[in-house]
């Protein structure tokens, strides 16, 4: 269900792929998607402050796989949902 999500946010919304890139744009972003053996999920999760973080039960390879990447992603910083309804799955 939210690997459905996520690519309907990437493809039809802004997300942004990388735990530095979530960090320094977290004051943009409205959520976030961090991949379970995330080494920087302590940092991503100052940075998020009261925003929505939903922990993707795989690994950053997984994660890379819902997103249609061929490498792993660590963090997704959801900018804009655009025609998903990722928000609701991630504020449960």
């Amino acid at each position: 269900m939210i690997s459905k999500e996520i690519m309907r946010a990437i493809s039809t919304g802004k997300v942004l792929f990388g735990y530095k890139v979530a960090i320094k744009r977290a004051k943009d972003a409205k959520a976030f998607i961090i991949a379970s053996d995330c080494p920087k999920k302590k940092e991503v999760m100052e940075a998020a402050k009261d925003k929505p973080v939903y922990i993707y039960k795989g690994n950053n390879m997984e994660l890379g796989a819902a997103c249609g990447k061929p490498f792993g992603v660590s963090v997704l910083a959801i900018i804009d949902e655009g025609k998903s309804n990722i928000m609701n799955i991630i504020k449960g």
